[in-house]
């Protein structure tokens, strides 16, 4: 199976409706991986065929749970997950987010030669980072334990905005390391992603408020979800209308 023909297996899998043109971009972007990796060392998946599922669809498997209109992927690296994912959702604003010179001159020549209108490149570390407006979304896939994200990026994200944190294995031992003075709630979602043999997880987090934070009696509400992509939106929904 060519690449092409995998990413379309993968995102029919996932559910994800992307056009030929995006489908197009996402395999350029590969290409662009595998360019600049000869000489930047980008990524440590080095098989074209093997970025299909490590960087596409391990990407764009969270897609279901972007809302908003601001998003920003912290400690972005080659662009991931935020390039995929801003080709899937353009009319969605992404900013990336890195502190290493070498990969933000590769992010700015990706997001040109992509044409990708609806990201911007942020050359800064998450905990000096003060944008003008805070974000809806935050994303992040291999920026570090959760105590130290929400320690890092927790100022950058709107009241009642979402942190999206994906994990490998279960994540239940850094949730409980979380501190209750900073969590509205806590969910474990557990993500199946098409043609790749790992165990991959999503953390959602709710931050409140330091106002809400004093004024809240009970602590963080933590649910560990066993459904999938949709399915799981849907148990939340149902929770909501049965309280």
């Amino acid at each position: 199976m060519d690449r092409e023909a995998a990413l379309n297996t993968g995102l029919v899998s996932l559910g994800l409706d992307l056009g030929q043109l995006s489908q197009a971009k996402l395999i350029q972007y590969l290409d662009l991986i595998e360019q600049w990796n000869r000489a930047y060392n980008l990524t440590a998946i080095r098989d074209p065929q093997a970025m299909v599922p490590w960087h596409l669809l391990d990407s764009l498997v969270i897609s279901p749970y972007i809302h908003g209109s601001r998003v920003l992927d912290m400690g972005t690296g080659a662009g991931l997950p935020g390039i995929p994912l801003a080709i899937a959702h353009p009319d969605v604003s992404f900013s990336l987010l890195d502190s290493r010179r070498k990969r933000i001159q590769f992010l700015i020549q990706a997001v040109r030669g992509l044409g990708l209108g609806n990201v911007d490149i942020v050359h800064q570390r998450a905990e000096q980072y003060r944008p003008e407006k805070k974000f809806d979304t935050l994303v992040a896939r291999a920026f570090g334990a959760l105590p130290k994200l929400l320690t890092a990026a927790g100022h950058l994200c709107r009241p009642g905005g979402t942190i999206l944190a994906l994990k490998g294995k279960d994540p239940q031992r850094e949730v409980n390391e979380l501190s209750e003075d900073t969590l509205a709630a806590v969910e474990v979602v557990p993500l199946r992603v098409p043609l790749l043999g790992a165990a991959r997880h999503l953390v959602i987090v709710r931050p409140i408020s330091s106002g809400q934070a004093n004024t809240r009696a009970d602590g963080p509400k933590t649910e560990n979800s066993i459904s999938e992509h949709g399915e799981n939106r849907r148990s939340r929904q149902s929770k909501r209308r049965r309280g």
